[in-house]
């Protein structure tokens, strides 16, 4: 939690505390930090396990049929947590300037139902109220090109809020 604060210049709260609502969207961007602190992925890819506070506050998010946003590794979690409901997302492409598309096929071993997008590409479960973008992803993407899908994804997302 210290960290946490001095990361994030303020006072901060336990997840333990967050409620769905209480807020009108939740957002998890990707990196290693979510592929290794938010769940195991990082270290064990399929067999991965999902931080049990992390998948609490998922499905509050989801049974409050508020909007849960997701970017870069980050939609593996929501692979995870709700895949064996179907879920649809994107963790970008299988071609060959993305480094990390075994994720796919791991997304896949959980259940969930995946699109193929490129950086600027969005995928949006209405029915699991689940919004993602591959961002750093596809490998070859430039900062800008990643800073416009996240603008499309942020739109989308806006869209949806109620």
């Amino acid at each position: 939690m210290e960290e946490s604060a001095r990361i994030a210049r303020g006072n901060v709260k336990n997840l333990e505390e967050l409620k769905a609502a209480d807020y009108d969207v939740l957002l998890i961007p990707g990196g290693f930090g979510a592929a290794k602190n938010l769940c195991s992925f990082g270290f064990d890819g399929a067999d991965m396990t999902v931080q049990q506070d992390i998948e609490k506050v998922l499905l509050d998010f989801r049974s409050e049929h508020k909007v849960i946003g997701l970017t870069c590794i980050a939609p593996i979690i929501a692979a995870k947590v709700f895949g064996k409901d179907g879920v649809k997302l994107t963790l970008g492409g299988r071609s060959e300037n993305f480094p990390y598309a075994g994720s796919i096929d791991a997304a896949e071993s959980f259940g969930a139902q995946m699109e193929e997008k490129d950086v600027s590409g969005v995928t949006v479960d209405y029915k699991n109220h689940v919004i993602t973008t591959p961002a750093y992803m596809q490998g070859d993407a430039s900062p800008h090109a990643v800073y416009d899908g996240i603008q499309n994804f942020l739109i989308k997302v806006q869209s949806l809020v109620r």
